[in-house]
């Protein structure tokens, strides 16, 4: 367990190629593996760690993800010291919107006693020890630590990512650019940052008055040349969820033992909230076959390879091959649905057929239930 750190929580994601789903939501809070949200992993990370103290800081659309982590009771972060705290804002017209975020509540940076800072995305979902992060920081004497992957998937995934130029010796950051697909290999920036509280503060006021920074990320990279910037590289399971193709190539991801064994472990266990619905009610002669299906779903047709959220009621004749439904969603008798994602509070009519691909499924965008 690390002492002395707080965590931040940075939403400002680029959205622009997952819209079908962030219409209503931040990345942070789009369901993944039927029972969790996206948050639910960096969020448990910062808490496997032992650190009390963690501010989400959110420029819009912010209802889902309150609703989602409420007082933080399922992280036990519902505490009269410290605990979770929610910002929030709708500066979105502004470029540097979350740096400005980020100064418009610096009272809570200020008041808390920790006097370091681990800085992070959600988008990049893993399991991570941050314990030995930390101390892989602390001996490196540096002022700031980030975090990287690397992989031999850039060409397919990561797209539009930073990418780090690393000194393989020393760990030192070299340089920094955007993964455009080109090459199958890089070191990819896994927008995890640990440093001094006083560093930060620095940073975010240097950064607020900077009109020409794009985001605060892309302002601290601006400031290499003025920090000593040592990089760790993490060698687990990271699922980047930053397009609609990535984000439903994860979840068939999870449908494996070699991904879900990673990152679901009785040591490090991920947390989210708790519903307390009835369990799901296999009905005679349904056939499921290498599925997650969250509690409280009827299941009557079959379900193959499949992601199955929260009170989904499956008919007889249905058949659902390669698809994420998320939660409150009902398919009548005889749809046939291959690589589609539902999105909540949608109803498939009576013999539908639906099909999209692996590199284009098809979305059902939400449906509004109050018009």
């Amino acid at each position: 367990m690390i002492k002395d750190y707080m965590a931040i929580i940075n939403l400002a994601e680029n959205e622009n190629d997952i819209r079908s789903l962030t219409t209503n939501r931040p990345i942070a809070s789009i369901p993944i593996g039927s029972r969790y949200r996206v948050i639910d992993f960096i969020l448990s990370n910062i808490v496997n760690c032992g650190i009390q103290n963690v501010g989400i800081f959110s420029a819009s659309n912010s209802r889902s993800l309150t609703d989602h982590v409420g007082t933080g009771k399922a992280w036990d972060l519902n505490r009269k010291i410290d605990g979770l705290f929610v910002f929030n804002h709708g500066l979105c017209d502004f470029v540097n919107h979350d740096s400005k975020l980020l100064k418009n509540n610096m009272e809570y940076i200020y008041r808390s006693t920790s006097d370091n800072v681990i800085l992070a995305s959600s988008y990049m979902v893993c399991n991570m020890d941050l314990a030995e992060v930390v101390h892989a920081h602390e001996a490196s004497g540096a002022d700031m630590t980030v975090v990287y992957k690397q992989t031999d998937e850039a060409d397919e995934e990561f797209l539009n990512c930073y990418t780090l130029d690393v000194d393989e010796k020393t760990n030192k950051l070299l340089g920094v650019g955007k993964n455009i697909g080109f090459s199958k290999k890089a070191n990819i920036c896994m927008e995890i940052f640990l440093m001094k509280k006083e560093k930060l503060v620095e940073l975010i006021y240097k950064s607020a008055h900077n009109l020409n920074s794009k985001s605060f990320i892309s302002f601290i990279f601006n400031e290499l040349g003025n920090l000593s910037i040592n990089t760790y590289k993490y060698d687990g399971i990271v699922l980047c969820i930053n397009t609609i193709s990535s984000y439903y190539r994860s979840n068939m991801k999870m449908l494996t033992p070699e991904v879900s064994d990673k990152l679901f472990r009785s040591d490090r266990p991920i947390y989210t909230k708790i519903k307390d619905e009835p369990p799901t009610l296999y009905v005679k002669g349904c056939q499921v076959q290498n599925s997650l299906i969250a509690d409280g779903c009827v299941i009557k047709g079959k379900v193959k390879n499949s992601v199955i959220g929260r009170y989904v009621d499956i008919e007889d004749d249905v058949e659902i091959e390669n698809c994420i439904i998320l939660q409150n969603i009902r398919i009548h008798k005889g749809a046939k649905l291959s690589h589609v994602i539902i999105d909540k509070n949608v109803d498939i009519e009576e013999g539908t057929e639906l099909k999209g691909n692996e590199t284009f499924p098809l979305v059902i965008e939400k449906k509004n239930l109050f018009k």
